[in-house]
Order: structure tokens, then sequence, then C-alpha cells
């Protein structure tokens, strides 16, 4: 499936007269994939994780965001492929736009993907997410270190993830930052100022 394609289901939700996000054209990107996680102060505040997969953004909704321990198993909710620019969008979406609310860039970078088989063969990126288990490095302003996204079958029947820190398990290690206070990793701004630039502008 080409890019375009797979951008369907984003662009058919949005209203681009209204919504400053981009419109995304596919791509092959840069030499090394690109990651970002950006906080989402919608309906329900939440993390949005993405990972540069073929020419867009795989994503997924982290309602507690991603956490650098390894005691931690985050959920992880597919949603829509976006545009490889996305990586880069901050501002506010508009009340009564599909995802209406704040957005600020918590962290970005790129990964290393590093799933094999059972017999210690590399697996491409794609179809190790398309068998249910993918493992990576983050190489970001925040995240460092490998984690993996697994595969499971949620209590409504549907598709979920959890995202998972590799290595041991820390006693009273820190997870997330509380996502009111943290700070974007491009602008420097806290959701509450980047809603109030919005407002003055």
């Amino acid at each position: 499936m080409g890019g375009d394609e797979r951008l369907r289901r984003y662009r058919d939700k949005r209203d681009f007269g209204r919504t400053r996000e981009p419109a995304g054209q596919s791509g092959p990107g840069g030499e090394r994939p690109r990651f970002v996680v950006q906080i989402h102060d919608a309906r329900r505040m939440h993390f949005d994780f993405r990972l540069q997969v073929d020419g867009v953004l795989k994503s997924w909704s982290i309602p507690k965001g991603p956490s650098a321990d390894p005691g931690d198993k985050r959920l992880a909710v597919p949603t829509e492929d976006h545009p490889l620019e996305y990586e880069d969008f901050e501002g506010v979406i508009p009340k009564g736009e599909y995802g209406g609310g704040t957005v600020i860039v918590w962290d970005h970078g790129w990964y290393e993907p590093l799933s094999h088989d059972r017999k210690g063969r590399p697996v491409g990126f794609e179809e190790s997410l398309e068998q249910g288990h993918a493992t990576f490095r983050l190489h970001g302003s925040k995240l460092h270190g490998e984690y993996a996204l697994t595969r499971f079958r949620g209590s409504d029947g549907d598709d979920a993830w959890l995202l998972v820190k590799k290595g041991a398990a820390r006693s009273g290690g820190h997870g997330t930052p509380d996502p009111r206070r943290a700070r974007s990793v491009t602008s420097g701004r806290t959701l509450a100022q980047v809603a109030a630039d919005a407002g003055e502008g």
C-alpha cells in the first residue's frame, strides 16, 4: 500500500481549511527512521507515539505516556497513520475538529530497528509490526535505549499494544513527567503556553 493510500484515513478525518495540521506528502524520509512523541491535550490527555515506517508515521495513543522505567508496561492503542511532516506539528487543533486540543512535541529523534526472528536473523521493521512484536532503540532528546512494542487482543476484542522499556526494572524509578508541566523539545513551551499563544495570535 502506497503512502498516499495509507494517509487516506488521516485526511478523511480532517478539514484542512480549519486545522493547521499538515495534509502530508508520502515519501521515504531521511536515511535514519524518525520517531516523535507528542503530548495531546484533547478530550482526554494522552501521548502520541509515532515511528517512521515506509513513508508514514505509524501511530499509537499512549494514555500514560512512554516510560523510561522497564517496570512500567504502557498501553498503546493504534491510531491512523500520519504524514512524516507531523513530526514537527505543534499548536492548537480547533474545537470541533477531530482531535481538537493542544499539541506539543515532547520528544523526537531517530530509532534503530532491532527485530530478529527466532533464529537471530534480522526482520524488516514493518514485517515485525505485522507479526505483532517489534524491538528498537530510541535516540531522542529525552528517551534513550531499547524498547519493545507487543500486540495483544484487548478485552473489547480490538488489537492493542504494550510499549515497554527493555532492561531490569528499577525501584522508585521515574516514569513519565506530568504532561501539564512538560515542555516541548522544540519550543520549550508547555501546553498552556502554546494554547495561550494561539489565543493571542
